[in-house]
């Protein structure tokens, strides 16, 4: 049964059409990705069906007594609310209740008498009602996310308050859940966090991102909003590719036979007062329909022009570090690394957020000194540098200005070339030119210093947080520049597939200022890690062993028989479950998955999340047998 539903809607901003007679069908369980470039209505289609934005024409219709939760792009920064003071305000009217109950808990934990009176009036006005339930709910939202509940907003990373606002949509237990780009300025580990609690959603989800692997990860449906048109594509983000790609070439050809039909009938009006017979009549009423229908026709838009002059090669070593360390208030952030990076070489790196990234790239490139050891860096080096914070844009000067500095040419390379030509190549139009950089998007902002860095030859690209604000088909142009390049890549990314796709090697910050160094992208250094955790406890006991004397008694191993044989079958049992989980996701990954009768979709379900809690059980269990086997004592 469907909860939402959109008939002939339309909404313009301005003269541009937004969504043009649209219609969306949400119905229950669906998980549905909406994507579509920067700019043509994504956010407003939220705000339509979150009942925050009217449509121009059209009806939206929503089932009776359905709540929907949304959270919005942008998150607040400045509030001194404590995070469970944020979550528990999902609850409606019991959240005020329960953050004093929660605030003079704490009072009472920190050895306050006086409050102890108010802590009892207080459990007793929430039995009277029944809150503790909901309660539960708050504290169960903030483990699964990993939330500190007393640490104050305004306080926290970007990446912790959208983990917090989304914990505040979650514990209302929505029917349905609207998210709008929920991984920006998320590292990995807070991407992974986030499906985990999607995945364990039982309503409905319509979300926006320019993650692929998360597209993959969750959706069961994709919507495409392309010049005010929404197009539903099941499967997967590759099957979408090949279908829209199959689509645009067969509107492409009906342009060009609309287009050659139109050129012939403008040549046989030409001829005049014979054309204009009134036999004729209904011929010229069709070519001025045709005229109209040319006119009204919204050509696909443009893509980014992206491309970079290398200038000369570099040296063959780029940059060499060696016993390099560096401390921050007293925090180790890199300690005793060495590594050298060869020119052509691509280099991810990968950490949590504030774990040191940026300032490792730093003192890579000279930046930062290091407080040991020492970085050398090649010769012949051009670098151009993107840095995540834009601060190499000045948001008070113009588009024009921050690239050309009051010129209207810019030299590319060994060119010149027209800054409103050379702009327009990464979707700036001429009035935007003149704009100042703080009236533009994130997106656009980012597009920009693309154009900057890639104005001037460069044979070393350090790229921190590049595909923030990007949309999709900008990556994937991105993408195919950075492998095409031929220089050194230093790239900082949370996306996993931009990461796949472009860097051959991976430093990662793994803490304590230990820095781990793989081969291949995000995927490889997933498995590399699975299998080192994998043989390590294999390897440590027959270290154990070798180096133990010959003359001495054989250690014995704490388990007995029956725990010991509980181990051998253990891996078996683990990958059949693995085996059943990946055949049900599979199941409900297919987008007729939910046309199904409501009883069996629900089995299924029941089914997944069972699995789930026998895999938990499973994995806990090897743990601590395998924890065991490792112990070992003397014979007495």
């Amino acid at each position: 049964m469907p909860l939402v539903e959109l008939r002939t809607a339309s909404l313009a901003f301005g003269h541009i059409p937004l969504l043009d007679e649209v219609a969306l069908l949400i119905d229950q369980k669906e998980r549905l990705c909406l994507i579509g470039r920067n700019g043509t209505g994504k956010s407003s289609l939220l705000s339509v069906i979150n009942e925050e934005q009217s449509l121009d024409s059209g009806t939206l219709w929503i089932e009776d007594g359905i709540k929907i939760a949304k959270l919005d792009q942008a998150v607040p920064s400045n509030t001194n609310e404590s995070i469970y003071e944020t979550v528990v305000q999902g609850l409606g009217d019991i959240s005020g209740l329960l953050s004093q109950y929660h605030h003079v808990s704490a009072e009472v934990a920190n050895g306050s008498d006086a409050a102890l009176d108010k802590l009892s009036d207080l459990q007793a006005e929430i039995e009277q009602v029944d809150a503790w339930e909901a309660s539960q709910k708050v504290d169960t939202i903030l483990t699964r996310l990993a939330l500190d509940a007393d640490a104050v907003m305004s306080e926290c990373s970007g990446g912790i308050r959208r983990r917090a606002m989304l914990a505040r949509a979650l514990v209302s237990e929505p029917d349905l859940l609207l998210l709008d780009e929920p991984t920006n300025h998320l590292d990995i580990d807070s991407i992974k966090a986030l499906e985990a609690a999607i995945l364990g959603f039982t309503g409905s989800v319509l979300f926006i991102t320019h993650d692929r692997t998360l597209i993959d990860d969750l959706a069961t449906r994709i919507i495409e909003l392309d010049r005010g048109n929404l197009t539903s594509y099941p499967g997967s983000y590759t099957q979408y590719q090949k279908q829209k790609a199959a689509e645009l070439e067969s509107e492409q050809q009906t342009n060009r036979k609309f287009d050659q039909v139109l050129a012939e009938e403008e040549v046989w009006i030409r001829q005049g007062i014979k054309a204009r017979r009134t036999r004729n009549e209904g011929r010229v009423r069709r070519l001025e329909a045709m005229r109209l229908d040319r006119k009204a026709r919204l050509e696909q838009q443009g893509k980014v022009k992206l491309s970079l002059d290398q200038g000369r090669d570099s040296g063959k070593i780029v940059l060499e570090t060696e016993n390099a360390s560096f401390s921050y208030e007293g925090l180790p952030i890199i300690q005793n690394f060495s590594t050298t990076i060869l020119r052509r070489d691509r280099v991810g790196i990968i950490g949590p957020n504030g774990s040191g990234k940026s300032t490792l790239l730093k003192v890579l490139l000279g930046d930062l000194a290091p407080t040991s050891g020492q970085t050398k860096l090649g010769t012949q080096l051009s670098v151009a540098y993107f840095d995540q914070e834009r601060i190499q844009l000045d948001p008070e000067r113009s588009v024009r200005d921050n690239l050309a500095d009051r010129s209207d040419h810019v030299q590319v390379g060994d060119k010149s070339q027209h800054v409103i030509s050379y702009l327009r190549d990464f979707l700036f139009a001429p009035e935007r030119v003149n704009s100042p950089v703080k009236t533009l998007s994130g997106g656009e902002r980012n597009r920009l210093l693309l154009a900057k860095i890639f104005s001037k030859p460069a044979n070393l690209l350090v790229l921190d947080e590049p595909t923030n604000d990007l949309d999709v088909e900008t990556l994937e142009l991105l993408e195919d520049l950075l492998t095409s390049f031929s220089g050194t890549l230093l790239l900082v990314s949370h996306d996993r597939t931009f990461l796949d796709r472009t860097v051959t090697s991976t430093l990662v910050l793994e803490g304590n200022g230990k820095i781990g160094e793989y081969v291949g992208g995000y995927s490889d250094w997933q498995r590399q890690t699975s299998a080192r955790q994998k043989n390590a406890p294999r390897t440590e006991r027959s270290a154990q062993k070798s180096n133990s004397s010959p003359n001495k008694p054989e250690a014995r191993n704490k388990l007995s028989h029956k725990d010991a044989r509980e181990l051998a079958d253990l891996p078996d049992h683990i990958e059949s479950l693995e085996a059943k989980q990946s055949e049900l996701n599979d199941q409900v990954a297919d987008p007729e998955f939910y046309q199904q009768d409501q009883p069996r979709v629900a089995l299924v379900l029941k089914q997944l999340s069972d699995l789930g809690e026998q895999l938990e059980r499973a994995y806990d269990r090897w743990a601590t047998l395998d924890a065991a086997a490792a112990q070992t004592t003397r014979p007495d």
